[in-house]
């Protein structure tokens, strides 16, 4: 996985790209998380990811989660379509 992060005012898009796994799901939270925790409106960008597993869905829910708590936005945008099925089979479980 690799990312960018890109700042628009109080807004922060992260883009990132290739496999969310175990492997990398703390590289992803560390990056997301302090942003959110620092009061920015992050979007996260998943167009370029190929696959996640549940460690990422793991991260997506933290920062959500963190977000609600720190009064700001956290949203997904131009998601992979891979990565959407991925997301529609855990909120079924949701």
């Amino acid at each position: 996985m690799t990312y960018k992060v890109e700042e628009i005012d109080a807004k922060r898009i992260v883009h990132l790209n290739g496999e969310i796994d175990m492997d990398v799901a703390d590289k992803a939270r560390q990056t997301i998380l302090p942003l959110i925790e620092a009061g920015h409106e992050v979007h996260l960008n998943l167009s370029k990811v190929d696959y996640m597993d549940s460690s990422g869905i793991s991260v997506l829910i933290e920062s959500k989660k963190l977000s609600e708590q720190k009064n700001t936005k956290f949203e997904l945008v131009e998601v992979s379509k891979q990565v959407e099925k991925v997301l529609a089979m855990a909120r079924k479980f949701l």
